[in-house]
C-alpha cells in the first residue's frame, strides 16, 4: 500500500543519499546499521519500554529507506544487497515482535500469530516472485505498514492492540497474496514426469 509513498520518500532523500554516499559508506553498511537500531528497539521492548522501542523503529525505517537511496545514487545496487536487506528485515521483525512477547507487552498467542503472519507475508511474496508474479503493493499489510502499526501503537501506549491488529491483518495479507498468485498463475498443472 505504501510503495508509492516509499518511492516519493526515496526521491526526496536523494540529496541526503548523495551526501552519505560521498562519505564512502556502502549501502550494505547502512543496512547493517539499521539492523543494529532494530535490535536496540527490540531491547527496549524486552525491557517494557515501548515508547523508546517505537521511536527506534522510526530510526530503523529511516535507514531502511536510506540504504536503497544510497545504492541508487552511488550506482551500487546489487542482488546481494537486496538479499541482505530482506534477510535482516526478517531478523528485525522477529526480534522486535519476539521482544514484545518476552517483555510482557502483549498476549503471547497474539504475538506468535503476529510473528507468523509477518514472516508468511514475506515468504509468500518471495515464492510468488520466484514463479514470476510481481508482488509489490499486493496486500494491505506490507512491511512498511506493519512497522507503522507497531510504531504508533507503541508510542501511544497500546502495543498490545498493535500486535492484535498486526496478527489479524498480516495473516489476511498472506491470504490476499496467495489469492493474487493463484489468479496470475491460473489453474495450470505441471506436465507429468
Amino acid at each position: 500500500m505504501l510503495n508509492s509513498l516509499r518511492a516519493a520518500l526515496s526521491s526526496a532523500m536523494r540529496p541526503i543519499a548523495r551526501g552519505v554516499a560521498s562519505t564512502g559508506i556502502t549501502p550494505n553498511q547502512i543496512t547493517v546499521i539499521g539492523f543494529a537500531f532494530s535490535l536496540l528497539a527490540a531491547w527496549f521492548f524486552y525491557s517494557a519500554l515501548p515508547f523508546w522501542g517505537g521511536l527506534l523503529i522510526l530510526v530503523t525505517g529511516f535507514f531502511d529507506v536510506l540504504d536503497g537511496a544510497v545504492a541508487k545514487v552511488s550506482g551500487k545496487v546489487t542482488k546481494f544487497g537486496g538479499v541482505l536487506d530482506s534477510t535482516l528485515d526478517r531478523y528485525s521483525d522477529m526480534a522486535i515482535i519476539g521482544s514484545i512477547i518476552l517483555g510482557g507487552l502483549c498476549d503471547p498467542l497474539w504475538g506468535i500469530l503476529a510473528m507468523i503472519g509477518s514472516f508468511i507475508v514475506s515468504y509468500v511474496r518471495a515464492r510468488g516472485e520466484v514463479e514470476g508474479v510481481w508482488m509489490a503493493g499486493v496486500g494491505i499489510m506490507e512491511r512498511a505498514e506493519r512497522l507503522i502499526v507497531l510504531t504508533v501503537a507503541a508510542l501511544i501506549g497500546y502495543t498490545w492492540a498493535g500486535i492484535i491488529l498486526l496478527a489479524i491483518l498480516a495473516n489476511l495479507t498472506a491470504l490476499q497474496r496467495l489469492y493474487h498468485i493463484r489468479k496470475k498463475l491460473g489453474k495450470t498443472t505441471p506436465p507429468a514426469q
